[in-house]
């Protein structure tokens, strides 16, 4: 079921405009978690694809979740390196579309296990204007943003546009002279920081522990204040005992935390 953010979500106050409608599917509580940006284009190299991947699929397991546009070549490798339960889908049409339909599969497993966001309206088509606003929204959910591959005149490079304007760190990957022109670009005027150990990088980024995240998941779930029903199909058990120990209450079909632990 398709429906609407009903509370403010810092990071996007450093958007141009805060958004007049969320639409999402999905897990709310992702929004709480660290988040990294990784975004590039349809078309990467084979290196770019596997540093995409693992750069991911490692941050993932820190505990961040990682925040793409959903489209196909880095955002859909991003998105599953990450695992759909700890990725943030930003679509540029309304949620029912699933656009584009090569990635149907993959944004159905992230709509049931992690979270779509959409500003636009359900049955909203795709338009260059929307993948323009889709692109400013996955920027500002990031704490930083990663451009693992990029093009002169590009659809990255104007997400890198926003980065700059909200103050984001930059981060790319260390390509070869004449590919991933764009990003070399970026490293040579000194707008951006090179990636060159993913271990490091991802060291200096996580912030939890596998075991606290798991920990922490119930309580980051209700401080989105899901119904009574979302929270029960995800923590069933956990969900009796918060009740019996006064750790929430239930209103209007909906679950407050009252104790965060």
């Amino acid at each position: 079921m398709i429906e609407q953010i009903n509370f403010h979500i810092q990071e996007l106050d450093s958007m141009k405009k805060y958004p007049q409608e969320l639409y999402f599917k999905g897990n709310t509580s992702l929004l709480n978690r660290k988040k990294i940006s990784i975004i590039g284009s349809r078309k990467p190299n084979q290196y770019a694809r596997q540093k995409t991947q693992e750069l991911a699929q490692k941050l993932s397991q820190s505990g961040i979740c990682i925040v793409s546009g959903g489209a196909i070549g880095v955002d859909a490798i991003a998105h599953k390196a990450a695992g759909a339960s700890n990725t943030i889908v930003v679509a540029a049409t309304g949620i029912d579309k699933r656009y584009p339909a090569i990635n149907v599969s993959l944004i159905e497993e992230v709509e049931n296990k992690g979270l779509v966001l959409s500003q636009f309206a359900p049955a909203s088509p795709s338009t260059r204007y929307n993948f323009v606003l889709r692109n400013e929204l996955v920027v500002a959910l990031g704490d930083v943003l990663i451009v693992s591959y990029a093009d002169l005149k590009s659809g990255s490079m104007r997400s890198v546009e926003y980065a700059q304007k909200m103050g984001k760190k930059i981060y790319v990957l260390a390509h070869r002279i004449g590919e991933s022109e764009a990003t070399n670009k970026l490293l040579q005027d000194k707008e951006a920081e090179a990636i060159y150990d993913i271990d490091l990088f991802v060291k200096e980024f996580a912030s939890v522990t596998q075991e606290e995240k798991q920990e922490d998941d119930f309580h980051i779930f209700c401080r989105a204040n899901p119904t009574y029903e979302d929270a029960l199909a995800r923590f069933p058990s956990r969900l009796f005992e918060a009740e019996l120990a006064g750790e929430i209450d239930v209103i209007n079909a909906r679950v407050y935390l009252v104790i965060a632990l």
